[in-house]
């Protein structure tokens, strides 16, 4: 039998990537505090088909997941919408989210991955500077290798020792807070089955009312903590505009956080690797994160299989690492730039965005691929060249001065991801990292 991992947390990428190892014969667990069937959100969820494809996964029956329809966007004033225009061969699969782990799971058994399910992992095991394993809630359980993979408020990453050089904990505008229901149709949409409200209601929200056959989708999402009475005042408003959202809910209703940042900037240390929201994989505008996790499950699986005197270091793992950055974490790291920017935007900004055609149908077609996301930015970084069209010199000084900040800090991260050590030296990735995660602090004056 291989050297022994423990893969704590049952997220996407921890499992695809525990399933690539045990089919290279490391004996490799899962340890998830869920029971099995309560595995996965009660609500569909959309991703990158190429994820599955990258893992050495089937696609699902045809009868499990459907093509996501196009979205179409409403600016904050609703004067002005956008829709997509996904061509057929790009679009994202809609599956439910249950569905998606009982595939990823039947193919990590079947790759004879093993699953410890009701475990609470608890914190790291150390052995000097070394993870060595778990502490769950009833035992200390040693590895050669802890693939963390516990989410977003991962108990492994927030109790790793400061001089790991690990950042244990989201920042401000880090963290998305969202609300997720299935209610009643009361109407039946012929077009714009898939509506999104940027800063709807004037505030920093964002929601969605998408069509299906069978009920309405309800999305209402923020950067700060939502409450009973704010969700509801805001469904009143959503349904004043939608004839097809009715008052029923038929299934979900669950509030999650969801990472909206930057990846990590330090991936692994001796002993261990982050991946999926443990280590903030999402795109940090959308939140998907799904694919990304099952892409980085082969990457990080390929770097521990190069590893051949199995030393699972800092040092070997850094492959990782850099083959994340190469491949992902480049494109994913400025989109945290612009998410800054739009967090701080008005809905007077955001409209002027709409209103003189600065964004089109073409920027909202942005995913995880790193092809539209360095499309996007580079627009944006030429957004100098546009024309201001609007009357009103402060008005027009003022977001321009916010867009050129931005840029300025998109030129510094894509610099800085580029100079990412070619080799692990404990010091220079320190210093790299110190740079790296500079890259996204918020003045006050910001």
């Amino acid at each position: 039998m291989g050297k022994k991992i423990i893969v704590a947390g049952g997220g996407h990428g921890g499992i695809a990537a525990a399933a690539l190892l045990a089919e290279h014969g490391f004996d490799v667990t899962v340890y998830e505090k869920n029971r099995r069937e309560d595995m996965g959100y009660d609500w569909t969820d959309i991703f990158d088909r190429k994820g599955l494809l990258a893992c050495g996964m089937t696609m699902p029956p045809e009868d499990k997941y459907r093509l996501k329809n196009d979205m179409t966007f409403f600016s904050p004033s609703r004067n002005k919408t956008l829709k997509q225009h996904v061509p057929e061969d790009q679009l994202e699969i809609q599956m439910e989210r249950k569905d998606i782990y009982n595939h990823i799971i039947a193919h990590a058994e079947k790759c004879g991955v093993k699953f410890s399910y009701e475990t609470e992992i608890l914190a790291p095991v150390m052995l000097g500077g070394r993870v060595a394993g778990i502490k769950t809630k009833d035992e200390t359980i040693y590895a050669d290798l802890v693939i963390d993979s516990a989410g977003i408020n991962s108990p492994i990453r927030k109790n790793l020792p400061d001089a790991l050089g690990i950042q244990k904990e989201p920042d401000k505008y880090d963290t998305f807070y969202v609300y997720r229901a299935f209610y009643n149709k009361t109407a039946t949409v012929e077009d714009d089955k898939y509506r999104v409200y940027l800063l709807f209601d004037n505030k920093q929200q964002i929601c969605w009312v998408a069509d299906d056959e069978e009920y309405t989708d309800v999305l209402i999402g923020r950067f700060s903590p939502l409450t009973d009475a704010e969700v509801e005042d805001t469904l009143g408003k959503l349904r004043e505009l939608n004839d097809d959202l009715g008052t029923e809910r038929l299934r979900g209703g669950q509030y999650v956080t969801i990472p909206v940042r930057q990846p990590l900037g330090l991936l692994v240390a001796d002993g261990y690797a982050a991946i999926g929201d443990s280590a903030f994989m999402t795109v940090p505008i959308i939140g998907s994160g799904i694919a990304n996790s099952l892409k980085a499950a082969r990457l990080l699986a390929d770097a521990v299989i190069a590893d051949k005197d199995e030393l699972f270091s800092a040092d070997t793992l850094w492959k990782y690492q850099r083959d994340f950055y190469k491949k992902l974490g480049a494109g994913l790291a400025p989109i945290a730039i612009i998410k800054l920017m739009v967090a701080r935007f008005s809905p007077k900004d955001l409209d002027y965005f709409f209103d003189n055609e600065i964004l089109n149908s073409n920027d909202m077609t942005i995913g995880a691929d790193t092809n539209s996301i360095m499309c996007f930015i580079e627009k944006l970084m030429n957004f100098n060249s546009l024309k201001l069209k609007v009357k009103g010199v402060m008005s027009d000084f003022v977001l321009s001065k916010k867009v050129l900040g931005m840029n300025t800090r998109i030129a510094a991260v894509m610099a800085i991801t580029k100079a990412m050590p070619v080799r692990y030296d404990r010091k220079r990735v320190l210093s790299w990292v110190e740079g790296y995660n500079k890259c996204f602090k918020i003045d006050k004056g910001d």
